[in-house]
């Protein structure tokens, strides 16, 4: 960063900054905190070694004696330190005019609440911030502006831009993936009906894909079956699709109970486990402009190459069903992967943006531990119904609780509408895509999405 001002002046101050030890105390109006955040003040070393890697850049351009480094208090004093204000001064044309016993600027105002200030100044962010969220749909209608719905065939063609722009710019690209597959498997159920297999593929170094494989044992030799990628949602694990253990009550062993009805099904292992463990991925990646969901979309990539591999599996066919988090994977991944015949959402859709950013709501993530939530941009280029959109003019469907405490039924009924409205007075294929809400929590009902799937991955043929 110092290469891109010189040749101008730059004066760095090695001074404490803002320092917090932790997380503040959990209260009953706060929690969910980042663990472990800690702000520490760069030792004086490390500013100085910077300072040198910085001075080539100056030598270069004939411009040293303008990079000046200038230490307050050996480095743990406070910023704005008599000679960082006179070297500022004497930038800007000021002859400095501070004598020694002067002393530094006091404040000289009597009954000065700063804490009362601050929180005028917090609110004011606050009521900007919110203020943005009113302008967010005109800023999203204007990116998607050129995007053509006169036939699925140019819609396809003429958002490719938006996919890549959202891969790119919202989610954050990785290459595709680099490593052999270099497959191993070994069985760990055989059932009546199906027999299950353990896969390991290689993606990156050092990063895996991970997931169970179910092959119904009715399969005829040559036969190739349509897929279902079952996906589990926060905290969970590929055998909760398929056990009846401790989750059950969540995902109501739809892989093991697909698997049963004639389809191949294979429940990946998505990386947001280990409670706060997996949310480092995403706090380190942001700088980076990446996200989570850039390795899941090449885990993902790997996944799809694997299965289209099979002799078994058909590669027209491969359908995407999630729940909760597996829900998020189903508006992320499947609209940027054409191979995905099919894309159901349980559990999650939402009019995300309020669920982000809503100060007004008890649904809204700013009150809740999810802090791993928040994507560049989103609200100006995409919400849900948009991402849903980018399915078409493949089947996309929702699964709906009335009492999953997600969001309230308004709020899914609502960006689901314009899902609906796309599909059927855009494109004219109405029949591609489906709402089913029921009388349940949080949970796969596994009713109408299974008709849902045996309807658009034509089985049994």
């Amino acid at each position: 960063m110092a290469s891109l001002i010189a040749p101008r002046a730059l004066i760095v101050e090695a001074s404490r900054g803002p320092e917090v030890t932790g997380p503040p105390p959990e209260t009953k109006d706060r929690k969910g905190a980042t663990p472990n955040g800690k702000l520490v003040s760069p030792p004086l070393s490390s500013v100085q070694a910077e300072v040198e890697r910085a001075g080539p850049f100056f030598v270069g351009l004939k411009a040293e004696e303008k990079l000046q480094l200038v230490v307050s208090d050996g480095g743990s004093g406070l910023p704005g330190s008599e000679t960082a204000l006179s070297g500022l001064l004497r930038l800007l044309g000021v002859k400095p005019n501070l004598r020694p016993s002067a002393g530094m600027p006091r404040n000289l105002r009597s009954n000065v609440d700063e804490t009362e200030r601050l929180h005028r100044q917090f609110n004011e962010l606050v009521d900007y911030t919110q203020r943005l969220l009113g302008e967010a749909p005109k800023k999203r209608a204007a990116f998607w502006s050129k995007a053509d719905a006169s036939s699925p065939e140019r819609w396809k063609r003429t958002t490719q831009f938006h996919r890549d722009y959202i891969w790119d710019e919202v989610i954050g690209r990785l290459p595709s993936p680099s490593q052999a597959a270099n497959p191993r498997t070994r069985q760990i159920y055989d059932e009546p009906k199906f027999s299950g297999y353990e896969v390991m593929l290689d993606v990156w170094p050092d990063v895996f894909a991970f997931g169970i494989l179910l092959v119904p044992k009715d399969l005829h030799p040559g036969e190739r079956r349509p897929v279902v990628v079952c996906q589990h949602g926060l905290e969970g694990r590929p055998r909760d699709t398929i056990e009846n253990n401790d989750a059950y009550h969540y995902y109501k062993q739809f892989a093991a109970r697909l698997a049963q009805q004639g389809f191949v099904t294979f429940s990946p292992q998505n990386p947001y486990i280990g409670k706060d463990r997996f949310r480092l991925i995403q706090r380190q990646g942001h700088p980076l402009k990446l996200a989570l969901f850039s390795f899941i979309l090449g885990q993902h990539e790997r996944l799809l190459d694997w299965l289209a591999s099979q002799p078994f599996v058909d590669p027209e066919r491969i359908g995407f069903y999630g729940l909760s988090y597996g829900g998020k994977t189903a508006v992320r991944v499947p609209p940027l992967l054409d191979r995905y015949a099919l894309s159901i959402c349980s559990a999650d859709f939402n009019e995300w943006v309020w669920k982000n950013t809503r100060i007004d709501s008890r649904y809204s993530y700013l009150v809740t531990s999810e802090y791993d939530m928040i994507e560049f941009d989103f609200a100006n280029v995409v919400n849900y119904s948009e991402l849903a959109n980018l399915m078409a003019p493949r089947p996309f469907m929702v699964e709906r609780g009335h009492h999953d405490g997600v969001a309230p039924d308004e709020w899914v009924a609502y960006e689901y509408a314009k899902t609906r409205y796309f599909y059927a007075t855009k494109l004219k294929i109405p029949e591609n895509t489906e709402i089913e809400f029921f009388d349940g929590p949080h949970t796969i009902n596994g009713k109408g999405t299974v008709d849902f799937l045996r309807k658009h991955l034509k089985w049994p043929k």
